[in-house]
């Protein structure tokens, strides 16, 4: 028998949990057509001798609603394993939307997810109106992975409420039943599910609050019972949860009136054991037979300090800000002067760390800037200063409350949560998240000197665990009849770079890139798309329109 390709004598890892195995993985049409001893040949084979075999990553948290329209590599995701991202998260998108309206969805992800608006004006094509006329957008261009999106509850309220929603005002029935009406439209022409948020963090470039984060039950509710009338789609939510009890009713609600799964973003906002509060509320959700899921992130959730970053504390001087030599001895005598004399960095220099080549995400508090530089008799500015001229500072800010990831821990060992929140194609120049997946592996799964995971655990939970938590049941597994995506894995090489800022978006915007060691071959619908970290040019991803079964 003959195959189009056969990848050979790796140790596969299948996604089900079960225990790896030296096998191979057989590969027509872009279909998995056997996984084990494969005695047929391959009209083209890999050599994954020493090497892990396993499936694409599916992540569940992404934000690449306007990257999809104008460009075809959803990078830095498609760089890190993933195999298939799930955009339309936290009621941030861009669609449906009147053309008078265009300004004011730019604004809010400009300010939510911290896109540059100039890129966003160059950049979206805006040649849609409805949700289903964006699906067919973004359907219209090939990509690098498979991409699905969500109905989005802040464009859809502003489609229908117009000023109303941006004042945040109350929906009338009537408001309530054409939300509910066109989020089931989406669900029905392709959309995986509905998202909105509720958290006071997200506001526009304006400064102002989002139109959905006051949407009250019975808005959330008319529009849960819609959707569930479609027999598919899921919820995400994110929530500051002020109003612990109502906000968790809502959720239950929303759940109860559809018979549909809800995920909401869960992470260590303070000091104190508050998410497992969270957690718990979860957990009784679950009980009452409910699909309620916490996404949590596989590390600190923080930003990135970097001299052409958003977050830069060396700003303040006005001889920096003239774009001098920085490397220039002179120069920096002088800025740190400039600094001295302004009193110092604006900065909480406590928590802010070397991150390295690889990078450290779980630096030790001794580490930080200001331990560094009272340990070496320095100034801190100077300390931080020269770090800087070597690649970016770290300062994690969320899940890092107790100077270490055993929060993190604790929420990725939730039999009731799975890992995500990367939001790959958002905070652009802040952060560079999309490696999540890649930590997940090496931090999670080799690297941490304690309370490590067990890498087919791991890997089950990134791939067949997130795609069926979002109906995607037709991949995630190395198993006979599964969509063709698998990662070919260097595993002691497995490490993310130090991340890189790049001026590639439209009009000229910079963002932040990652690359990775160890990912000798990626594969989406059995086509390569990556080997050894670089892009083969082939563009297979196509956009997965709804609950895809195998």
């Amino acid at each position: 028998m003959s195959y189009d390709l056969v990848i050979r004598g790796g140790t596969v890892i299948d996604g089900t949990g079960r225990p790896g195995y030296r096998g191979d993985v057989a590969i027509t049409d872009g279909v998995i057509t056997d996984v084990g001893r494969v005695d047929g040949r391959g009209r083209r084979e890999i050599d994954a001798d020493g090497a892990l075999v396993t499936p694409g990553f599916v992540d569940i948290h992404t934000h690449y609603d306007g990257q999809v329209t104008w460009d075809s590599r959803l990078q830095p995701s498609s760089t890190h394993g993933v195999t298939t991202a799930l955009m339309g998260n936290c009621g941030m998108g861009f669609a449906p939307v009147r053309p008078t309206d265009h300004a004011q969805l730019i604004e809010l992800m400009e300010g939510v997810e911290d896109l540059p608006g100039p890129v966003l004006h160059e950049g979206l094509p805006w040649t849609w109106q409805s949700f289903e006329e964006y699906l067919d957008a973004v359907d219209g261009l090939p990509h690098d992975i498979d991409i699905a999106a969500q109905v989005t509850h802040d464009p859809l309220r502003l489609f229908v409420m117009g000023q109303r929603a941006a004042d945040r005002e109350a929906a009338t029935p009537e408001d309530i039943a054409e939300m509910a009406r066109l989020a089931a439209a989406g669900i029905r022409a392709g959309a995986l599910g509905f998202s909105t948020s509720r958290t006071e963090w997200h506001k526009t470039s304006r400064g102002e609050q989002t139109p959905s984060v006051r949407a009250e039950i019975n808005e959330l509710v008319g529009i849960a019972k819609a959707i569930g009338e479609t027999g598919t789609g899921v919820f995400q939510v994110v929530s500051d949860l002020k109003g612990f009890d109502h906000e968790v009713e809502v959720m239950y609600e929303m759940m109860r009136v559809s018979g549909r799964p809800l995920s909401l973003s869960v992470m260590q906002h303070e000091p104190g054991d508050g998410y497992r509060r969270t957690l718990h509320a979860i957990e009784q959700a679950n009980a009452e037979g409910l699909h309620m899921t916490a996404v949590v992130a596989p590390r600190a959730i923080g930003v990135l300090v970097d001299f052409k970053g958003t977050y830069n504390p060396f700003v303040l001087s006005r001889l920096f800000r003239s774009g001098p030599d920085l490397r220039d001895p002179g120069v920096k005598r002088r800025i740190l002067a400039e600094i001295a004399e302004r009193g110092g960095l604006r900065a909480p220099l406590e928590s802010i760390f070397e991150l390295g080549d690889p990078p450290n995400y779980e630096p030790l508090p001794e580490e930080s800037v200001a331990a560094r530089a009272a340990r070496e008799g320095k100034d801190a500015a100077e300390v931080l200063y020269d770090i800087m001229l070597n690649g970016p500072a770290y300062m994690p800010v969320f899940n890092y409350h107790g100077g270490n990831l055993d929060v993190v821990h604790e929420m990725l060992s939730h039999p009731n949560a799975l890992p995500g929140l990367s939001d790959g194609g958002a905070h652009v120049a802040t952060i560079c998240d999309a490696s999540f997946s890649t930590t997940l592996l090496t931090h999670w799964g080799r690297d941490r000197g304690r309370d490590r995971f067990d890498l087919t655990w791991l890997i089950q939970r990134q791939c067949r665990d997130t795609a069926r938590m979002v109906g995607l049941t037709d991949r995630g597994v190395l198993g006979a009849g599964y969509k063709a995506d698998v990662n070919v894995i260097d595993f002691d090489k497995l490490n993310a770079r130090s991340p890189r800022l790049v001026s590639d978006l439209p009009a000229g915007g910079q963002r932040v890139l990652q690359a990775a060691d160890g990912y000798l071959h990626t594969l989406v619908t059995g086509v390569e798309v990556y080997v050894s970290g670089e892009p083969t040019g082939a563009l297979p991803g196509r956009l997965v329109r709804g609950r895809q079964t195998v």
